[in-house]
Order: C-alpha cells, then structure tokens, then sequence
C-alpha cells in the first residue's frame, strides 16, 4: 500500500466519522426534549399509550414463559434495586428492563406502531421506570417526557428502515426497538447532546433479534426486552463517558442503516429526522384489541363488520380469502400447527380467524392451551387462504387488507379494511384504554392495587416521584 493510498484511506474514514448528521439531530432533540415543549394532546396520548402497556405488563406476568424468564433472572441476580412487574421478585436495573419488557410483550396484546412495526411501550417504560427505582425523585412530567422521546425516536428509525426489514427476518422490536430505548434512557438520566449520541451508538451495536421466533418459541417475547436493556445500558455507560458509535446509522461499513438492510434503496436516513419535534410520532401509535400479532387485525376487523351486517355460523363458511401484501403474508399465514404452542397461535393467521368465527372474540381469554388442538378450529383453519397482491405491496401499506366471505349458501361478501380498531385514525376512548388497562390487571393485582395504578398514570404530571409508580407495580 502506498502512502498516498493509506492517507486517502484515512481521510475517507475521518469522513465518515465527521458525518453523523442524523445521529446528532436525535440526540439533540431528546437531550433538548421538555415538559413544555410537548404538546399538550400529545401529553393526553402517551398517558392513554402508558396506562396500556402497564397494563400488558401486569398481564404478562402470570404467563408460564414469563415465570421462568422471572425465576431464571432473580436466582442469578440477587440485587435488591428494581422490581419485576406483577411479583414481589427484585433484581438489578438491567435485568429488570429486560424482564418487564418481554412481560409487555407478553402476550400479543400491546401497542403497535403500524409504519414502524414495533411496540414502543415494551422499549421505553421498563427503561423509565428502572432509572426512577435507580434515582427515586424523578418528577412526573419528567417520566412523561422521556417515554414521548423514546415514542419519537424509535418508529422514525423504523420507518426509516421499510417493511423491507422485516421482510427479511429481522424482529424489528429487538433491532430498531434499542434506539427508542435508548432515547427514552438518555432522557430519563437528562443526558448532554454528546451524551446521547454515545448512548445511541451504544445502544446500536447491540441491536438484534430473529423474526423465526414467532413461529413457536417463547423467546419471541424477550427481544423487546433486551432492546429495552439494550437502550438502558446505553443510557447508563453513556452518562459514565463510555463511548459509542457515533455514526451508528450513517456509517457505510458496519452501520445500523447499512448493515441490518440488504440495499441503500430499501432505506431512507431522511426519515430518521423528518418533521422531528413537528410531527408527532406519539399520536401515531395504535392500541390492540386482540390477543394477536398486529398484521391480523385488519382483517378480524373486517370479519366482524361482515357478519354484524350478514350474521353466519361457523359452519356456513365455505371459504375466506385475504388479499394483502406480501409481508404481511410472511409475517402471519401459514398452514396451522397445534404443535407449535401458544405464540405460533397468536401469529397464525389461519387459527386467529378460525377462534374469532367459533368465539367471537380473540382476546386474551380467547388464547387457551387446550383449544390449541381444537378439531373444529384447525378444520376452519383450513378454509383461510391468503393472496399477496403486488399492488397493495408496493403500496407499503402493510395491514391493508381486502377480505373475501364465501358462504355454502352462495353468499359472497367483501370488506376493505386499511386500520384496525384502535389504530391511530381510530383511537380508542380513554375509556376503552381503562377498561382494556382492568380486565388485564386484575387477573393479577387486586382492585384498589388497579385502581391506585391508574390514577398514578392518568395523574402523572402532577405526581413528584415516579417510584411511587413503580412501586405500585409490585406484588405486595
């Protein structure tokens, strides 16, 4: 190698270090990120966002993967500094972000943010609440406002990635989702601009997660988890001057955008701050109503509506057909297995369909191992088929769906259905979050427990230490 050689070499990487452009606009908007500046209906949706997640979480933890994730954790982390959501279990910070994030994502009931395919509550609230365990005093509206930047930040590093990402078998949640972790930490522990920079490429190189595990493992629920644990560990070293990648997404060789996508076409770093303090990512979040993978929803939506307006039985059904894209395809039909447990289940479209028609429902009550082999569901099972068209594809408008209802008698009807209930063109009523917030949590704390949890979420801006929150969501 000559010496010019190695001098152009050295110049093109100080290059490539220098530009860090999107990477400082975040870390200038979280670390610059107050009560104040947020808007106030923006202040009323990550209230509704927060109390639903809880909620999930409280839910999560009677599920049997999340006792031997909280069992496994606690005999090798004795640290008495955070509690596991729903137990009188303790740990460390970081274990308990990781914990009570996989409880979020317990039970395929948490919120989704449609363009970004994440669960933000999963990534930001076990983040917050750990760092208020860690230095109790955290005022309300601090919490508040560090749950809104991590909601910002990570479905804009989403949609900046493209459903192609989870078109190629990344779980989105554990590799996106460290960034809205990340976000959430650094401005929960009121980190510098600088700071927060290193805290996201922290947060970056730990990024990961396999979308094989929605296929039938319960590790499905931990990759928002350790994303959560990710970020907060990124938020933690960050604050001591541990260093990061500094260009963790615009880095050409072993960045985030780079790396995690096969092509330069298939992602756009503009998005990553676009209309960044303007636009609200927050009001676009949605809630879920059934105990399924987001990608279903849609179309049991539209399901419902036909057979409000033409009431049949399970067993008028000749057929049903679902036209929609072709990630949604990956990402929820295949042929039924009950083999494949409880989490193949709740992403199968074919059995989530089958459940609805025989139920009516497909809530978490409608989730139940001994109908997993239920000769009637798996026989309805098998009259979902799934068309991919290439033209709601390249719409990119992943849960699109146009649902098709054929009956023995000859009756044929159609639905279209863009969002589903609780999305963010329909968002639920706050009374609908409270009630879906106490039927989750009083299968696992009593009453007035539920009702205290509540009230602190509703009243968070004027509550003055968020620990009192987090102490709310222990077992006594």
């Amino acid at each position: 190698m000559t010496l010019a050689t190695a001098d152009k070499q050295d110049h093109s990487k100080q290059t490539q270090l220098a530009d860090n452009r999107y990477n400082r606009e975040i870390a200038k908007f979280v670390s610059g990120l107050t009560y104040d500046r947020i808007p106030q209906e923006v202040r009323q949706r990550i209230k509704l966002l927060m109390l639903d997640s809880l909620g999930c979480g409280i839910y999560g933890s009677i599920k049997e993967h999340s006792r031997i994730l909280m069992d496994v954790i606690s005999t090798v982390d004795s640290t008495n500094r955070c509690g596991l959501w729903g137990s009188d279990k303790r740990v460390s910070a970081p274990h308990a972000a990781l914990v009570n994030g996989a409880l979020v994502q317990g039970f395929e009931i948490d919120d989704i943010h449609r363009q970004a395919a994440i669960h933000v509550g999963a990534l930001t609230l076990p983040v917050i609440v750990a760092i208020s365990e860690l230095r109790p005093g955290m005022p309300g509206r601090r919490f508040m406002t560090a749950a809104v930047a991590g909601y910002e930040v990570g479905p804009r590093v989403g949609i900046c990635m493209g459903p192609e990402h989870l078109g190629q078998g990344w779980h989105v949640g554990g590799t996106v989702g460290v960034f809205a972790a990340a976000s959430s930490a650094a401005s929960a522990l009121g980190l510098s601009e600088d700071k927060a920079i290193h805290a996201m490429g922290i947060a970056g190189t730990q990024a990961a997660g396999l979308m094989a595990a929605q296929y039938g493992s319960m590790v499905k629920r931990m990759n928002h988890g350790r994303a959560a644990q990710s970020g907060l560990y990124g938020g933690l070293l960050a604050a001591a001057g541990f260093t990061g990648i500094e260009n963790v997404f615009e880095s050409d060789f072993g960045g985030f955008c780079t790396t995690f996508s096969r092509s330069t076409d298939r992602f756009n770093m503009v998005e990553l701050t676009r209309d960044l303090g303007e636009r609200w990512e927050t009001m676009r979040d949605s809630l879920k109503f059934y105990s399924a993978a987001a990608s279903n929803h849609t179309t049991l939506d539209a399901i419902r509506i036909m057979r409000a307006r033409h009431p049949f039985k399970p067993q008028d059904v000749e057929r049903i057909v679902v036209h929609g894209s072709q990630v949604t395809k990956h990402h929820v039909f295949w042929k039924y297995d009950p083999a494949a447990g409880l989490t193949n289940a709740q992403f199968c479209m074919p059995y989530v369909v089958a459940t609805l028609l025989l139920e009516g429902d497909f809530f978490v009550d409608q989730v139940r191992e001994d109908k997993l082999a239920d000769p009637e569901r798996i026989a309805l099972s098998r009259k979902v088929e799934f068309i991919a068209e290439p033209e709601i594809t390249a719409t990119g408008l992943r849960y699109w769906v146009r649902v098709e209802i054929f009956l023995k008698d000859g009756t044929h009807m159609e639905e279209i259905v863009e969002a589903q209930r609780g999305s963010e063109t329909k968002f639920a009523t706050e009374a609908d979050v409270v009630e879906k917030f106490e039927k989750l949590a009083t299968h696992v704390f009593p009453a007035k427990q539920v009702h205290a949890i509540r009230d602190a979420v509703l009243g968070l801006d004027k509550l003055d230490d968020a620990s009192k929150l987090a102490e709310l969501l222990t077992a006594k």
